[in-house]
């Protein structure tokens, strides 16, 4: 009998090939975790920076060779798909993760990061002074952000309720964490981290309701067999549109859509600036991906009944990020409220179901990352000085940005392109990204809601430029200083505004892969 048993045993096939990128990522980020606990203290941040760089890097490089298989050939491996939305959306989030671990682990040259010695210690406490005394720095922001970024690459390829919620927290939960770990303000950080944490909670609250509703529906576990039971099924079903609308809740309050973005400007402005710039770009990139797939596999199919919701949904976000925008005097508030515009402007993308339309959503959050990340990685730069001149916190209010352009031309000149790219102003990867997004959704047969768009789109333009006006047309600040790092800001926002201006300027190389990029359906 043990032999019958014996020779019926089949192994489990596994395509570790698929799961290679994946499996790169988070086993650094695991062995990051060993390096923080048992490395010497002194080689912890240097082996834990050169980790993740190299797997960030070794993953784009397996990704690029796996498209070569995957455009041509997409398959189900269970309830992870690889097919081209998978693996582009994956790149994308290496790429933006190469380029925020940069930013993530800059200092000045007297060792002054963005992150606290010990995030534990309590502010203003004697444990901290005798951690600042003795120059200490825990360096667990680099495994905690490889982690994050891994269950930001799981988020696109899942096909099963489980799989989806799994990669939702897995991306979560470091992310609590880093909002929680600035080296001044700390008290906000932390307010910051909890808000975060708590609205989080909420919103994994509507994603479990929402897949135990269309498990119910369905019978199936799976988005591929909630399509089938969708199809079988005549009419409208209550049950199924209220799960729909409930895991598309979950999914938007990630990528801040109204009226689920009350989170937004007050994490981006607590958490270290960093970890807002890699908050910001890389979690819109692996929430609409999802979005991508559950709307065009599912959602899709109950259209009639969920548009009208969801282009409410989109003017709302355009109208609360531009209008909000408008009033702040806080850099990094409003670039939070200008991520929320842009959240609008990527779902007419999503709503559009036109040919090309996903790889053009992809596009657009390729040029918004790029841009996000340089952006953020400036604005952790440039700081508030002491009596002496020495660099204290950060210099995010608008008025302390007066006459950069004089003082810092590099610095300021910088920010104009990105400024220019969140505009969308030509030559810019920006206005590649807006131009294709907004003609899917004319095509689409949301032609007000492009109008719309792009009256908000000339509202953001104000704000934006009013910072470039203070940057070039004002008198210096006083008391503000750039400081002098370590230099792997300046090479992470070097990339990033070259990424910006090929994309603006010869669009066709990235438009022509991504054109290629399709959804394997049921």
């Amino acid at each position: 009998m043990n032999l019958v048993a014996a020779a019926d045993f089949l192994a489990p096939t596994v395509a570790w090939a698929s799961l290679a990128p994946i499996l790169i990522v988070l086993g650094a980020g695991v062995l990051g975790v060993l390096v923080e606990a048992l490395a010497p203290v002194g080689a912890r941040r240097a082996v834990g920076i050169g980790l993740a760089c190299l797997a960030t890097l070794a993953a784009a490089v397996v990704l690029v060779s796996r498209w070569l298989k995957v455009s041509s050939e997409p398959s189900s491996l269970g309830e992870y798909i690889e097919d081209p939305l998978t693996v582009v959306a994956q790149l994308i989030l290496a790429v933006l993760g190469f380029l925020a671990v940069l930013v993530l682990a800059d200092r000045t040259r007297v060792g002054d990061g963005a992150f606290a010695g010990q995030p534990s210690d309590t502010p203003g406490s004697t444990e901290e002074e005798l951690t600042d005394a003795k120059a200490y720095q825990r360096s667990e922001v680099f495994p905690l952000a490889l982690l994050s970024l891994g269950g930001m690459m799981l988020f696109p390829a899942a096909d099963s309720y489980v799989m989806l919620f799994v990669a939702l927290e897995v991306m979560s939960l470091p992310l609590y964490i880093l909002a929680a770990t600035a080296r001044r303000r700390r008290q906000l950080s932390q307010e910051a981290a909890l808000k975060y944490f708590v609205l989080g909670a909420f919103s994994s609250g509507f994603l479990l309701m929402g897949s135990a509703l269309l498990y119910g529906f369905s019978g199936s576990l799976t988005i591929s067999g909630l399509a089938g039971a969708l199809v079988a099924r005549s009419g409208m079903d209550m049950i199924g549109v209220a799960g729909v609308l409930m895991v598309l809740v979950g999914l938007l309050f990630k990528v801040g859509a109204a009226p689920f973005h009350a989170w937004t400007p007050d994490v981006y402005t607590g958490a270290p600036t960093p970890v807002t710039g890699f908050m910001a770009a890389a979690v819109k990139v692996a929430a609409f991906a999802a979005m991508l797939r559950f709307y065009q596999t599912c959602a899709a199919i109950l259209q009639w009944d969920l548009v009208p919701v969801l282009v409410a949904v989109a003017a709302l976000t355009m109208v609360v990020g531009t209008f909000a925008g408008v009033v702040q005097t806080d850099v990094k508030r409003m670039l939070a409220f200008s991520s929320i515009a842009h959240a609008g402007f990527v779902l007419i993308g999503v709503l559009s179901l036109v040919q090309g339309s996903t790889g053009h959503v992809l596009a657009y959050l390729l040029a918004y990352g790029l841009a996000t990340v340089g952006a953020f990685g400036l604005v952790a730069l440039v700081r508030r000085g002491d009596a002496e001149g020495a660099p204290g916190a950060e210099a995010t209010a608008l008025e302390r940005w007066a006459g950069l352009g004089r003082t810092h031309p590099v610095i300021a000149g910088t920010m104009l392109l990105f400024l220019l790219s969140f505009a969308g102003i030509p030559l810019t990867g920006g206005f590649i990204g807006k131009f294709v997004v907004f003609s899917d959704g004319f095509a689409g047969g949301h032609g007000w809601l492009v109008a719309l768009a792009l009256a908000c789109s000339a509202v953001t333009a104000f704000f934006y430029f009013r910072l470039v006006r203070l940057m070039f047309f004002a008198e210096p600040a006083d008391g503000v200083v750039v400081v002098r790092s370590e230099g792997l800001s300046a090479v992470a926002v070097a990339l990033c505004a070259a990424g910006t201006l090929a994309l603006g300027v010869v669009p066709g190389p990235v438009l022509s892969v991504l054109s290629q990029v399709v959804i394997l359906l049921p």
